[in-house]
């Protein structure tokens, strides 16, 4: 990991982008943090610049309440090199959306499948290069989405305790099989009007997690109408968890 800027914000969180090989991300840490603080792991659906201004609103939220925050850019997305089978697919999905035709499941597949078994392994190497860090310790929380790589992390990455995931981006078949290995606590968002979310696909994905604890937190509105309250609970359920 290499840290290529720092900036302190106006609330004391310390504000430091990094690249670890190919791959750009943010750390942000509580501004006077006496110990090594859990961290939680941002998740989003790519594109760093343009998802900024939601991360860091997120990310101070936890620094306030002592967390750790952390992100990288997806595979394909931002500065990174494209993908030219996964360009395609998300034409053709845009295609079928426009036309309002029902979604194909190959086409799904195409575009997340690919994408979950490159950037797992990239936030599991970010993780270890993290939690090297004097100033991050665990217990550690995934927040965000792709909700299907959350699915995966939930699964493969034993040092994940908890993890909030958001239900706003479509869901291969194959990730319902995964999601009844997942074990660890679950906060669910669901936004009911999600224009790009197949709702009672995310209700499924639900149902089917196998977790003992989990909470559906389902709201009126569309993907970036998710209201206050709705992430107050998120930071509750991450205080039970990983405080």
């Amino acid at each position: 990991m290499h840290f290529t800027s720092e900036q302190r914000l106006d609330d004391g969180v310390l504000e430091r982008e990094f690249t670890l090989g190919e791959i750009p991300g943010i750390l942000w840490t509580p501004g006077f943090a006496s110990a090594p603080a859990p961290l939680i792991l941002l998740g989003h659906p790519g594109g760093l610049h343009k998802m900024y201004p939601r991360l860091v609103a997120r990310a101070r939220h936890s620094a306030a309440d002592g967390f750790a925050a952390a992100t990288i850019e997806l595979p394909g997305s931002g500065d990174r090199p494209r993908w030219a089978a996964a360009e395609q697919a998300r034409a053709d999905l845009r295609r079928a959306l426009e036309a309002g035709e029902p979604v194909d499941e190959e086409i799904v597949d195409r575009l997340v499948l690919p994408l979950v078994e490159k950037a797992v392994p990239e936030w599991q190497a970010a993780l270890d290069a993290l939690l090297s860090l004097p100033e991050v310790g665990g217990p550690v929380g995934y927040s965000g989405g792709v909700i299907s790589i959350g699915t995966r992390l939930a699964v493969v990455e034993p040092r994940i305790s908890a993890a909030v995931l958001f239900a706003g981006s479509f869901v291969p078949r194959a990730m319902f099989e995964e999601a009844r290995q997942v074990t660890i606590p679950l906060h669910v968002l669901l936004q009911w009007d999600d224009e790009g979310n197949d709702r009672q696909a995310a209700l499924d994905l639900f149902d089917a997690f196998g977790s003992k604890e989990k909470t559906l937190h389902a709201n009126m509105g569309g993907h970036t109408g998710v209201p206050q309250f709705a992430g107050e609970a998120a930071a509750q359920f991450f205080a039970r968890h990983l405080s």
